[in-house]
């Protein structure tokens, strides 16, 4: 694996790194102070700091740094995690996200803003919240010059806190730091080394060290797996506290660990009060697998000598204990061992795949699924008894089938979880821009839909989102006085219903407009002046092209800017959407959208003599229409009675301008199909052939949008049939929706 490809790897890291620190950061914001979160939090963008110190990303590491800083001030009760301080961390993470991509794909960020986030965030770590000028005015942050490495190959990552500026301090002389080291057992069970971690410290400038064992119990109490001794280390060092804590970078959560500047020089790291072995010689000359140095002057090789021994006497007699007799210590290491095994291997296994190897698997199942119909309709056209074994392996091939194509659909199921979570920076963003207070609320993050979808939802969901923002959320002023709170909320939910999922926007803002938007659709001649449009109707004008309700043009789309292509977009991915306002209490956008663009259960059907396709998710149930059942009402509807209620019927191959004149229903198949928005109708077909799984095609990127048509699939005898795009056709019924979409394609 060469360097590009583990550079690609961790930016992928990053992504769900910067991911968890969005969703940490919003759960802080509504109030959760659990350690864990905040844990969670810091170690996001720590992981991300030492990766693009790796890496040499001097500007990512930087900013990284002080995000760090502060956000150690909160793990440590130090800052208190209000709404504004979360205000500059939120923002904070949108800069490192931006940083991340620079790194990644080249380019720029704006460095106004960084620089004034750095500044607002060295106020909160030093207990105090920056002013806006002082924000504005903040001079960038400037990585230090790499530092050369010495002899022993150690080179810390090229970036000082210092070099943010303690001028005072560096014109005093070289700073000494004073430092608190505690190992946990568990850092020796890693395959750490105190001594190691003490020599790559000392390389850093001119060191002492004193090793405190007031810890170290009786022989007979003594654990071997355990830590007895902690080390108090004074250095003086022009490296910065950043790089100290660079040395102990993959032992941190392993120790104690406590690093403060000395307040004089004179200090040094070992207590009178304290019994403890001094080490005044140079650790950095020590080699991993050297003894002591010939150049020590003879009283220090005694001193270090005797400690050695010492060590080496007490790790003797503690293995000759364990080897008599288990002790009851370790026995309970071996329990938790044994757990923590066991707990791993319930543990689900992940591994990174390209995407393109997916697809290629997803092409080849659909290729099956149409191969294994094409030799279920050659066993038809045979006429084969159904007790022969050629039926009974082909059933079990069809099975089989069914089961690889949800196993492979399984795998490209992701949750909108990412999406979500790119929307709450939108939010943030245009929120800024408008001068309001909003707040986004997400539900049903975990939905899982097909990652095709996912990745071709933002984009629609972007549009509605800064619509909703600027022009759907009233001025905190304007809400204030129609008794509202000033804060505006905008609801983002996701939810799986009948094979499909549901994606809702939804906002408390003043609705829409709809006398606007109704006179402005005459007077862009869209309707006539003496129209009477229901309020639906009216409504669904905003998905006309070019069509807007704003007084003027900004950098932010009024409702209706873009929203035709938001439409688009949806129908591209076999859905549909629809729209609910109350005047006064706010708009919902609905968007129906399949699981997958892959494969789907249907009814295959004959209407006028062409082969449908009909969602199975759609369908109700089938029936067979009697004379005493169907009325007429008006001049060209129909309605069916079913179980003592009243369902328009619908002539398929009407709508579709398949045949000129409606059939007789009687002669035909009545499913009962329920569509989104539009309640329950009778769709009216010739015919059923029978249930089949199906290949979806695109019709739109192989031909064209045709109105009332889903999508295609070929069947088992080779031929094309049209996928039935059912809420189209019960919109078509009601004479509004298809007439759109027909106007639509025209214009496009």
């Amino acid at each position: 694996m060469d360097m590009n490809e583990i550079k690609e790897i961790f930016f992928q890291e990053c992504e769900e790194q910067l991911a968890e620190l969005e969703s940490g950061l919003l759960k802080m914001n509504d109030g959760d102070r659990d350690p864990e979160t905040v844990n969670a939090v810091f170690r996001a963008v720590h992981s991300i700091k030492g990766g693009a110190g790796a890496f040499g990303l001097d500007d990512l590491v930087a900013f990284a740094h002080v995000f760090e800083t502060t956000l150690d001030c909160v793990r440590s009760n130090k800052l208190e995690p209000t709404q504004d301080v979360l205000k500059v961390m939120l923002k904070s993470a949108d800069v490192l996200a931006d940083l991340t991509n620079a790194a990644r794909d080249g380019g720029g960020v704006d460095e106004s803003r960084s620089r004034g986030l750095v500044k607002e965030l060295e106020a909160l770590a030093n207990g105090e919240l920056p002013s806006p000028s002082a924000a504005a005015d903040a001079p960038a942050p400037v990585a230090a010059a790499p530092k050369p490495a010495d002899d022993s190959g150690f080179q810390p990552i090229p970036f000082s806190f210092d070099d943010f500026g303690d001028e005072e301090e560096a014109a005093s002389g070289m700073p000494s730091y004073e430092i608190a080291f505690k190992p946990r057992s568990d850092l020796y069970s890693k395959g750490n080394d105190a001594t190691l971690l003490l020599r790559d410290l000392s390389r850093l400038g001119e060191m002492s060290c004193a090793c405190n064992m007031d810890a170290l119990t009786g022989l007979d109490e003594l654990d071997p797996e355990a830590a007895y001794f902690h080390w108090n280390v004074t250095i003086k060092t022009d490296k910065g506290e950043d790089a100290i804590r660079t040395v102990f970078e993959f032992a941190e959560w392993d120790c104690d660990l406590e690093i403060k500047v000395a307040e004089a020089a004179a200090k040094v790291a070992a207590s009178e009060e304290l019994p403890m072995i001094p080490v005044p010689f140079d650790l950095s000359v020590l080699d991993d697998d050297a003894g002591i140095p010939a150049e020590l002057p003879k009283s220090d090789v005694a001193a270090a000598v005797s400690a050695a021994e010492t060590a080496s006497n007490v790790t003797q007699i503690a293995a000759a204990r364990v080897e008599k007799k288990e002790s009851a210590a370790a026995a309970a290491a071996n329990a938790a061992a044994a757990a923590q095994n066991n707990a791993a291997a319930s543990a689900g296994q992940t591994i990174r795949v390209d995407l393109d190897r997916v697809d290629r698997l997803i092409n080849l199942v659909g290729e099956l699924v149409i191969n294994q119909a094409m030799l279920s309709q050659s066993v038809i056209e045979n006429d084969t008894t159904g007790t022969s074994s050629i039926n009974m392996g082909l059933e079990e091939l069809q099975q089989l089938t069914r089961e690889i194509q949800d196993s492979v659909m399984a795998i490209r199921a992701q949750p909108v979880k990412p999406v979500f979570q790119r929307m709450s920076r939108i939010v943030r963003e245009i929120a800024d821009m408008t001068g309001k207070t909003i707040r986004l609320i997400t539900e049903g993050e975990n939905t899982e839909v097909d990652k095709t979808v996912i990745d071709k939802l933002a984009e629609p969901l972007t549009h509605m989102i800064r619509n909703a923002v600027d022009h759907g959320i009233e001025t905190p002023e304007k809400r204030a006085a129609a008794g509202k709170n000033v804060e505006g909320t905008v609801r983002l939910t996701a939810k799986h219903r009948s094979g499909r999922i549901l994606i809702e926007l939804a906002d408390d803002g003043a609705g829409i407009n709809r006398e606007k938007v109704r006179q402005k659709a005459i007077a862009n001649e869209l309707i006539p002046a003496d129209s009477n449009l229901t309020d639906e109707e009216i409504d669904n004008l905003i998905f006309l092209p070019g069509f807007s309700t704003a007084d003027k043009i900004s950098d932010i789309s009024g409702r209706g800017v873009g929203m035709d292509v938001v439409k688009r977009s949806i129908q591209a991915l076999g859905g549909r959407i629809n729209i609910t306002s109350k005047p006064g209490q706010g708009s919902v956008f609905t968007m129906s959208l399949p699981l997958t663009l892959a494969v789907l259960d249907g009814m295959v059907v004959t209407v006028a003599g062409q082969t449908l396709v009909v969602p199975l998710t759609a369908i109700v149930e089938t029936l067979q229409p009697e004379a005493a059942a169907i009325h007429s009402f008006g001049a060209n509807h129909r309605l069916i009675s079913i179980r003592n209620s009243f369902c328009p019927l619908v002539d398929v191959g009407r709508i579709l301008n398949f045949r000129a004149t409606q059939a007789n229903p009687v002669d035909g198949v009545a499913l009962l199909v329920e569509s989104e928005g539009g309640g329950q109708r009778a769709l009216m077909v010739d015919a059923i052939q029978g249930q089949r799984q199906v290949v979806i095609k695109s019709l739109e990127a192989n031909y064209t949008h045709v109105p009332g048509i889903a999508a295609a699939t070929i069947l088992g005898d080779g031929r094309v049939a049209l996928i039935l795009d059912v809420d189209a056709v019960v919109g078509a019924s009601r004479g509004q929706a298809l007439k759109q979409e027909m106007s639509l394609a025209a214009v496009g």
